[in-house]
């Protein structure tokens, strides 16, 4: 047990054991998923892993599926080939319960959900002080781990770019809109500046960085661990970006035994059944809405709509309105489309289930 307490095995997972499988089956954690492929940890070794077939039938979405980061029952089967080289097996059987699960919608007309990282304590969102910078983006990353009930802390890179007054406006700009989050601002090329990072990474806790492709992310990981765990490539001139880029989802230990996920640089952030998320970004829209004449206000034309009264008053600003209304309509419509899809696809179940008895009854 002591060998998975140091990947982030707490209490809380330890209280969500059921014997009758833990007795049979190992308690091990994906580290790492490329496709439909998977590596798991049991502390002391690193296994590549597959699911069983009853798994799979069983799986009715991608939620089902195991992510890095989770906890998983498997079977190991330790073993050597002819060279003497490790062949070790394990078969994936159960997903353990989830403390937290970070997803968004699938990239391009697909309404699905993707998972990013599961068991998270602290999400890292980064972007870089340069051309990067984006209030709305960040939004956008808030309310997706808000959803998630995970704590953010934003990390602001490329700092040797801009002046100190230009770094204090954008962090001020940050607090204006999100007051109490933890921000720290840094260059990948300061040793003093990456030191200073490290106090934020804690001994058995998961962190996941997010954020666009070429905000220095690999170039942070392979600082923290002091080794050049990906290549990157020069940056782009037109648009500063490092060529790298990181195709996979992938468990690292930190030297104090910190834990962190890496994840590919995300082009789009679709969102879909973000409420709560949306309540706990927007917090100022969320107080005023109870104000609202109608219970089900949309806060677009409605008269006695507090929201709009308080955009007129200047309590909340145009710009983080549009944005509001903006994801929570796009939520919405994944959300119809996704159970509308769901729906559909119970419904061809039924239907191939029946198509099948009556087939072997005759």
């Amino acid at each position: 047990m002591n060998d998975i307490k140091k990947l982030g095995f707490d209490n809380w997972f330890q209280d969500k054991i059921e014997t009758s499988k833990s007795d049979y089956f190992q308690i091990v954690r994906v580290i790492s998923v490329n496709k439909n492929s998977f590596v798991v940890s049991n502390g002391k070794n690193d296994i590549y892993a597959e699911l069983t077939g009853k798994f799979l039938f069983n799986s009715d979405s991608s939620l089902d599926l195991p992510t890095v980061g989770d906890w998983v029952y498997a079977q190991l089967f330790v073993q050597k080939d002819s060279l003497g080289d490790d062949d070790s097996l394990a078969i994936i059987h159960e997903i353990f319960p989830r403390k937290s699960l970070l997803k968004r919608k699938t990239s391009g007309k697909k309404i699905e959900y993707q998972l990013i990282a599961a068991n998270i304590d602290t999400a890292i969102i980064m972007q870089s002080l340069d051309s990067n910078f984006n209030l709305r983006r960040l939004e956008r990353y808030l309310v997706m781990i808000n959803e998630s009930n995970i704590t953010p802390v934003i990390f602001l890179s490329k700092s040797d770019l801009i002046s100190a007054d230009e770094i204090e406006n954008k962090v001020n700009a940050i607090h204006k809109i999100i007051p109490d989050i933890e921000i720290a601002t840094f260059s990948n090329n300061s040793l003093n500046d990456i030191e200073n990072l490290k106090t934020y990474f804690t001994s058995a806790k998961t962190y996941c960085l997010l954020g666009s492709s070429g905000v220095g992310k690999t170039t942070l990981l392979n600082n923290l661990i002091h080794q050049d765990l990906y290549k990157t490539q020069p940056i782009r001139e037109k648009d500063g970006r490092g060529k790298h880029t990181t195709t996979r989802r992938e468990l690292i230990i930190l030297e104090n035994g910190a834990i962190v996920i890496d994840n590919p640089g995300m082009r789009e952030l679709g969102i879909i059944s973000i409420e709560s998320g949306l309540d706990d970004t927007f917090n100022e829209i969320s107080e005023l809405s109870k104000q609202c004449r109608y219970m089900d206000c949309t806060h677009t034309i409605e008269k006695g709509c507090a929201v709009l009264k308080g955009i007129e008053e200047g309590i909340i600003s145009n710009e983080r309105y549009q944005n509001y209304i903006k994801m929570y309509k796009e939520s919405l419509y994944h959300e119809m489309s996704y159970y509308e899809k769901r729906q559909k696809d119970k419904k061809f179940g039924k239907f191939m289930h029946t198509y099948k008895k009556n087939k072997n009854d005759k």
